[in-house]
């Protein structure tokens, strides 16, 4: 069980100003007359305490309050282009940001949860004690800000006033990383009283990258204190590594979900839209999938985009599942982007009147953004992360695989601004889980029960992807949120557990499986690679918002509920102008026994390896496979659809 604020508190200690009148008195010497008059007017103890110590410790030249204003955005902008941090593109608004050739990537080996002795921490997490942690900051952060300017900013992790939105500070030196903010995140400088009123609680992050030389890379720490919800990046200017309101703040979100809330609310790696039905309806989705695996495309297919990435839920007073989008923003691989999977997002990519930051791409002799897969021929020559690139350098790719693009979502046509907008948030009917998988799981089912629909998020599979720097080969990724979790797996999927079977939600949601990665050789095709394509994404969800709404039926397998042939060749037709052949249908629907079971097998052998875990997991593997065999046993291995 994690305890809040228990141990040291590291930002204090090395910072050292311990009452508020010790923090004023920093201010006065440190702050000019305008930036003093700024943070006057936050008043929060805490809050001023935080942003005092952070001053102390990195002993900045300069100090930036900034309140979200159009000249303080206009402000940021202009400083990092004049800092050197982002470069100017051909189209207006459209900057290059550049990180550090072996900074491209969530440094998954540098990244560590700050514990207390004796705290249980998830098995896939990487930790160190407190004391060590405690010790690097002292030595690494005191002045790391010499020279520098460090910017300081107040925003909100959701719509301002939201159930489940929580207030966070943000600290850097680094223009990029805040003007990165600024398009992700609410800025709520003159409400962050308040919000931390209502909510009880704020988050802290803190950041710098210093001389920003490879030589410093191997310094790089990235530390989450889920004790005191505060996170400490250095050496580091990849945006999942130092935008810490981010990824950093998602784990502090999901300690709440888990250890505050537990049963009311959940911090998911999820994205939202919302699918538009018959008669103009509108049905919302969420849906984890671990990254590379096709969460931004699922997203961008709604007719009433979100957010690509993250999902705050609760429980609404009239009993519904209620969610949302702690950002404002996309910072979205871009690799493969293109018109033909990606129109809405292509048009702020390639003309004029969004403001767009693309990280680690090639810009060409034009001073135009290019990337692997984006559709058009591959220029001869250009800049990237490395230096100069040519078209022979067969060794280096032209962008990097996991080059992003930043940028707001309401630039996106299909982005509903006023749903993300609302506090109230948005009532989700369907939870799709997807992971990356060649041979075993139909491209879509829907689970039977509640905890069958938690069990499949439990059991997400995936390849490692370029977004995460040392890891390879096939991972298991529970709910694609597990990098993400500092508590037990056992815990988190209690919470899991408690939020769906919750009796306060009256109106449940339909879970699901989403599989996009099936290829013709694992299935008996005779061709190559995948044996559908992106835009089939339109149908699985369309047929989803039917089966949601009691407009079609569905075909009872062991391990779900499965399409019928005739209603996905009729919304293929329909949605996306495309023959469906029953062959086709066939490959992808078919139950291939032994896979499945040994997939069963796989994940029920690895969570009994954890302390803890609830038996109601092992019940739903337990009834899938003994219905598996008794199907295998009556009509073989591989069973057809037809055939159920």
């Amino acid at each position: 069980m994690l305890e809040f604020k228990k141990g040291v508190d590291i930002l204090s200690a090395v910072g050292g100003i311990r009452t508020l009148d010790e923090a004023k008195n920093l201010f006065e010497q440190r702050l000019d007359t305008i930036h003093l008059a700024r943070l006057a007017t936050i008043t929060n103890e805490e809050a001023l305490l935080k942003v005092a110590n952070a001053i102390a410790m990195c002993e900045p030249e300069q100090i930036y309050i900034h309140t979200g204003s159009d000249e303080d955005r206009e402000k940021i902008r202009r400083m990092s282009l004049e800092k050197g941090e982002e470069t100017a593109l051909a189209i207006p608004g459209h900057t290059i940001h550049f990180d550090l050739p072996e900074d491209q990537g969530r440094m998954v080996d540098q990244t560590f949860y700050i514990i207390n002795e004796g705290e249980p921490v998830s098995s896939l997490a990487k930790k160190e004690l407190r004391a060590q942690s405690h010790a690097y900051i002292s030595e690494h952060m005191r002045g790391i800000m010499n020279g520098k300017t460090m910017i300081v900013g107040f925003y909100s992790r959701g719509p301002v006033g939201a159930r489940a939105s929580i207030p966070a500070i943000e600290i850097s030196s680094s223009t990029y990383v805040f003007h990165s903010a600024e398009l992700l995140y609410r800025n709520c400088y003159a409400d962050f009283d308040a919000e931390v009123t209502r909510r009880g609680e704020f988050f802290t992050n803190v950041h710098s990258e210093g001389p920003n030389r490879s030589e410093d890379i191997p310094k790089v720490r990235i530390y989450m204190d889920r004790s005191w919800q505060t996170t400490f990046s250095t050496f580091c200017t990849y945006a999942g590594n130092t935008l810490l309101m981010k990824k950093g703040n998602h784990r502090f979100a999901s300690d709440c979900a888990m250890y505050k809330y537990n049963g009311e609310e959940l911090s998911e790696h999820m994205f939202i839209t919302g699918m538009t039905g018959p008669e103009g309806r509108k049905t919302y989705f969420a849906g984890a999938a671990p990254s590379g695996c096709g969460k931004t495309t699922t997203a961008m297919v709604g007719s009433d985009f979100i957010g690509d990435d993250l999902a705050q839920m609760w429980i609404g007073d009239d009993g519904t599942l209620r969610a949302v989008n702690p950002e404002i923003g996309i910072f979205g691989i871009i690799e493969d982007v293109n018109l033909e999977g990606d129109p809405h997002l292509m048009q702020c990519l390639r003309q004029p009147g969004a403001e767009v930051i693309f990280s680690n791409v090639l810009v060409d002799e034009q001073n135009n953004p290019r990337w692997v897969g984006d559709g058009d021929p591959i220029p001869d020559r250009g800049t990237n992360y490395q230096g100069p690139w040519t078209k022979g350098m067969t060794d280096v790719a032209m962008s990097h695989p996991n080059s992003r693009c930043t940028l707001m979502a309401e630039a996106v046509g299909n982005h509903n601004k006023e749903a993300n907008a609302d506090p109230a948030g948005i009532v989700i009917k369907v939870i799709t889980y997807s992971g990356r998988d060649s041979n075993t799981m139909p491209p879509i089912w829907v689970a039977k029960s509640m905890d069958a629909g938690v069990t499949i998020g439990a059991s997400i599979v995936s390849k490692a992807t370029a977004a995460e720097i040392g890891t390879s080969g096939v991972n298991r990724q529970p709910w694609a949120n597990t990098p993400f979790v500092a508590g037990t797996m056992a815990d988190y999927l209690d919470a899991q557990l408690n939020f769906y079977g919750n009796s306060k939600m009256t109106q449940k949601p339909a879970m699901a499986g989403l599989n996009y990665f099936l290829t013709h050789e694992a299935r008996g095709g005779s061709g190559k690679g995948l044996l559908g394509e992106k835009k089939d994404v339109h149908v699985w969800l369309g047929w989803l918002d039917l089966f949601t709404h009691g407009e079609v039926q569905a075909i009872d397998t062991p391990i779900g509920l499965i399409p019928k042939y005739e209603d996905l060749k009729r919304l293929f037709q329909e949605t996306i102008n495309k023959e469906y052949t029953e062959a086709l249908y066939t490959m992808q629907f078919s139950l291939y026994i032994d896979n499945v079971i040994a997939r069963i097998d796989l994940q029920d052998a690895a969570w009994r390896k954890e302390q803890g875990v609830s038996e109601r997991l092992f019940a739903v593997y337990a009834e899938q496979k003994a219905a598996l065999l008794a199907l295998k046993a009556a009509k073989g291995e591989i069973v057809k659809p037809q055939d159920l």
